[in-house]
C-alpha cells in the first residue's frame, strides 16, 4: 500500500480508500452485500494495508455504517473513517435529511452511535443544499468539530462556484474550512476538470473522487457491462452520461491497453485515476476480496505518457451529472 497527506490537513491516509456502499443489506439495492460478506472485504483490506474508509448514512439506510464500525473494532486509531449526511433518512421526517443545524446535528449522532465511535475523522455534507443558508451549514459543522465529534469536514458534488462560496464563507467567519472534495470523476466522466479539481488543486483541498470506474462500466467491455448483477439492477448507472461522447470508445481502448499490459480493465481504470495530480485517493467500492486485491496491484501498474494519451483522447465533452 501507498500513503499519502489529504490535501493541507498532514493527515495520512492510504491511496486507496475503501468506498462501503456495498456494504449493508441488499433489501437496500439488489448487489450490496450483508453483513458476513462484508467484514470479509473490510478485514481484508485491513490486511492490506487500507486504512482510508468512506460511508454515509444513506447506505443501506445506516447498516453500512454499523457494519463499519463493527468491523474496524481494535482497528480504530490506525484507520481514518469517513461518512456523509445531507439526503432524507426518514419519510416521515424532513428535518433526517438537508444540511440545517438540526439535521446536521441529529444525523451526526445518530452516525456516530452507529458507528460505535466518539468522534470520525471526516464528516462530508452528501450534496449542496438549496434550502439552508451555507453560513448555517458551516457553523453548524464547525460547532461539531468543537464538540470533537468530527476532526474535519469535507464536501461532496456541488458546482465550484458553490464550493468556492463555501470556501470564502469559511475564511470570511472564521470557521472550520472543508478539507476535501469527494466528487464525480473517472475517465469517461471528467467534467470535474474544467473548474472543479482546479479550484482544490488551489486551494490545497484533498479529492477523493467517487466512481473511479464510472460503476463498473469501465471494468468489461460495453457490450458485456449488461450481463452484470449490477449493470441489470442499478438504475443509477444509466442515469450518468457514460456512453454519450466518447465512452464507449474509451471502454474499447481500455480494453486493449489491459490486454497489451496483461492486467484487468478495471486496473487500467483505476491506475488513470492515480496517475492524476489532483487526485489525493480514489473511492473503490468492491464486492468480491478479488476484485479488492486486484485495486490494490493497480497501485503498481505505471501509465507512460502516450498510454495516458490514447486513453484520454476519445474523450468528449458529455452533461452534468451527480449535484443534484
Amino acid at each position: 500500500m501507498e500513503y499519502t497527506t489529504l490535501g493541507n490537513t498532514g493527515m495520512t491516509v492510504s491511496r486507496l480508500c475503501l468506498g462501503c456502499m456495498s456494504f449493508g443489506s441488499s433489501d437496500w439495492r439488489p448487489w450490496v452485500l450483508d453483513e458476513e460478506e462484508s467484514h470479509e472485504i473490510i478485514d481484508r483490506a485491513i490486511d492490506l494495508g487500507i486504512t482510508f474508509f468512506d460511508t454515509a448514512n444513506m447506505y443501506s439506510n445506516g447498516e453500512s455504517e454499523r457494519i463499519l464500525g463493527d468491523a474496524l473494532e481494535g482497528y480504530r486509531d490506525q484507520s481514518v473513517v469517513a461518512t456523509k449526511g445531507y439526503f432524507q433518512m426518514r419519510e416521515d421526517d424532513p428535518n433526517s435529511g438537508g444540511l440545517s443545524r438540526k439535521a446536521i446535528e441529529q444525523e451526526l449522532e445518530a452516525s456516530l452511535e452507529r458507528l460505535g465511535m466518539d468522534t470520525v475523522d471526516l464528516y462530508q455534507i452528501h450534496r449542496w443544499d438549496d434550502d439552508t443558508p451555507i453560513e448555517e451549514t458551516l457553523r453548524a459543522l464547525d460547532d461539531a468539530v468543537r464538540r470533537e465529534q468530527a476532526r474535519y469536514i469535507g464536501a461532496s458534488s456541488m458546482w465550484a462556484h458553490q464550493f468556492s462560496e463555501a470556501l470564502h464563507t469559511s475564511d470570511r467567519l472564521g470557521l472550520e474550512r472543508f478539507v476535501s472534495m469527494q466528487n464525480h470523476y473517472n475517465l469517461v466522466y471528467r467534467e470535474e476538470e474544467r473548474e472543479m479539481l482546479p479550484l482544490c488543486g488551489k486551494k490545497g483541498v484533498g479529492v477523493m473522487p467517487w466512481s473511479p470506474l464510472a460503476r463498473g462500466y469501465l471494468t468489461r467491455p460495453d457490450e458485456q457491462v449488461d450481463a452484470t448483477k449490477r449493470g441489470d439492477t442499478e438504475e443509477y448507472l444509466y442515469a450518468h452520461p457514460y456512453r454519450e461522447g466518447g465512452g464507449p470508445e474509451i471502454n474499447a481502448r481500455v480494453e486493449e491497453l489491459a490486454d497489451e499490459k496483461g492486467v484487468t480493465m478495471a486496473q487500467i481504470a483505476l491506475s488513470w485515476v492515480l496517475h492524476q495530480d489532483w487526485v489525493d485517493a480514489p473511492i473503490v467500492g468492491t464486492t468480491s476480496v478479488e476484485h479488492l486485491e486486484q485495486a490494490v496491484e493497480a497501485l503498481d501498474i505505471s501509465l507512460s505518457s502516450s498510454d495516458l494519451e490514447y486513453l484520454e483522447e476519445p474523450y468528449e465533452p458529455v452533461r452534468v451529472s451527480s449535484h443534484e
